[in-house]
């Protein structure tokens, strides 16, 4: 191949797996050192990409093949966002996904941020029906955890369903809550389920924009980056500054200060 190697690395990155495969061939007697770093980097990168799509596809089956034992079709991931924080709203995401397959799905704590906004975006246009449900801190701390996750799955279904979508199986990532007799229960189901990735995703898009927001509402707690979680710049502020009205007052016991709002 009587080609530069910038030519030959420039060939390689663009190149399918089959692609890859005939240059590769026709690169075997070329000792040159740049061409053997490009040949192998190309090698890594369809490794890559092959381990992905695998991965990818088998999230896509395994909700499938959970369906098809109960003897449906159409699935309902859901996933909460937001259960520990010391401030803002529980989030509940719900999603049936469409057809076509949403590169990048998984737990939403493994992808980064400018990723999640991506991949939520694909999912909000694509999906046969998504929603996100909050629960407020007011309401956490009168029913606590356990019956504010029960209202928002509870609602997110029937937010679904209200959109016109007949349901067949509800994925649920986590431990049973046994509120609906559809109920599929599958720990760690956001790593594992490509309609549970995509509601995991979709709620941490939605509630991180929110707690940016209240960050501009209640300046000095950090909301924009600690999304309401108790980092310790956040616990001073509440020491500093007292409890806003997002804030879980039950979650926050070990503070003092009264509030300022």
């Amino acid at each position: 191949m009587d080609l530069t190697v910038p030519e030959i690395r420039c060939k390689l990155q663009a190149a399918t797996a089959d692609e890859f495969a005939v240059l590769e061939r026709s690169l075997v007697a070329d000792t040159r050192k740049g061409v053997r770093q490009a040949v192998e980097v190309a090698r890594r990168r369809l490794e890559a990409e092959a381990a992905e799509a695998a991965r990818l596809a088998a999230m896509y089956a395994f909700e499938q093949a959970l369906a098809a034992e109960r003897g449906g079709q159409v699935v309902l991931g859901l996933d909460e966002v937001g259960r520990g924080p010391l401030a803002g709203p529980l989030a509940v995401g719900g999603v049936v996904l469409g057809e076509e397959p949403i590169a990048g799905l998984n737990d939403s704590k493994q992808v980064a941020p400018e990723v999640r906004e991506q991949i939520a975006e694909t999912v909000r246009v694509s999906a046969r029906a998504w929603t996100v449900q909050y629960v407020e801190a007011d309401e956490i701390d009168r029913v606590g955890m356990t019956a504010a996750l029960r209202s928002a799955f509870g609602r997110a279904i029937r937010a679904i369903e209200e959109a016109g979508v007949a349901v067949d199986v509800v994925l649920l990532d986590g431990n049973p809550l046994r509120l609906d007799p559809r109920e599929v229960n599958v720990v760690k189901g956001d790593g594992k389920c490509a309609s549970i990735a995509a509601a995991s995703i979709v709620a941490k898009v939605a509630r991180d924009h929110l707690m940016e927001e209240y960050d501009a509402q209640y300046p000095g707690y950090g909301f924009a980056s600690n999304k309401g979680y108790g980092s310790e710049g956040h616990g001073e502020a509440i020491r500093t500054l007292g409890l806003t009205p997002i804030h879980r007052r039950s979650f926050c016991t070990t503070f003092t200060q009264e509030s300022l709002f």
